[in-house]
């Protein structure tokens, strides 16, 4: 009880500085825009769900909501700018294939993956009558006995 009677101590105009301290500071606090989701399943969302304008705009990093004609202009200009993109892609296959026909540029080598590189060992352990030592590891020679005769 010592805080509150400090309090009392003090005067009203050390208590109103406190109370106006818990209750924000008297800072000025930016209203949030809610939206209320006709589907409201929070795991349905993904980023990308809605127009990027529409997300600037309820995130508050623009100040007027996207027109419907801004809105069908950027969404042209991501079309065309797909279609580029898949133009320069066919042209650049294109001109692969033309190059590996002329010999210019050799093919890819198809290599096989038989193991992590840090792995000490890959597929099935090998015994040979020779003994082997790598790095630290050291394995003798293993005796396999002769034929019956």
């Amino acid at each position: 009880m010592p805080a509150i009677q400090k309090w009392q101590d003090e005067g009203s105009g050390e208590r109103e500085r406190a109370l106006e301290k818990a209750r924000g500071g008297g800072r000025i606090v930016r209203a949030k825009r809610m939206v209320v989701a006709v589907n409201p399943t929070e795991f349905e969302y993904l980023e990308g769900n809605i127009p990027s304008e529409w997300d600037a705009w309820i995130r508050g990093r623009r100040k007027q909501p996207p027109s419907i004609e801004e809105l069908v202009k950027n969404q042209h200009y991501r079309e065309h700018i797909k279609g580029k993109a898949r133009e320069v892609d066919e042209r650049e296959l294109a001109l692969q294939a033309k190059e590996y026909e002329e010999g210019l540029v050799a093919r890819p080598a198809q290599t096989i993956a038989k193991g992590h590189a840090a792995a000490t060992s890959f597929g099935q352990p090998e015994t040979s009558e020779e003994p082997v030592s790598t790095a630290n590891t050291f394995q003798p020679g293993s005796w396999i006995p002769a034929a019956k005769k």
